[in-house]
């Protein structure tokens, strides 16, 4: 009788191939160019994921980054949009309506 060889055994199961978080953390780092809130909490949750998988999750601290600094700017921005609009209201009412010059600058108020 003839001797065969035994079927090649499969090879044992690795860590899985796709990182749980990491779709979720490269929406997350595209949103945080548009929506800084959403893209915060979803890269959060998407680190948090990779994490208890044992994985790093790349785009989902840079999503994190990006998020809260833009968010920081935004801020800052609307502060100073909201200072010069209360600025110019204040102006406005001290001048009184009509066109002015303000060293240099017209000034319409209404």
């Amino acid at each position: 009788m003839p001797s065969y060889d035994p079927a090649p055994q499969s090879p044992p199961a690795g860590p899985p191939t796709t990182v749980p978080g990491k779709t979720m953390g490269i929406v997350a780092l595209i949103l945080a160019f548009f929506f800084q809130l959403v893209a915060l909490i979803l890269g959060i949750v998407a680190l948090v994921q990779s994490r208890k998988a044992g994985a790093k999750n790349v785009p989902a601290v840079w999503a994190i980054v990006l998020s809260s600094v833009f968010m920081v700017f935004g801020i800052i921005i609307l502060a100073v949009v909201l200072s010069s609009a209360g600025a110019l209201i204040s102006m406005c009412g001290d001048l009184g309506p009509g066109v002015h010059d303000v060293n240099g600058v017209t000034v319409t108020c209404g």
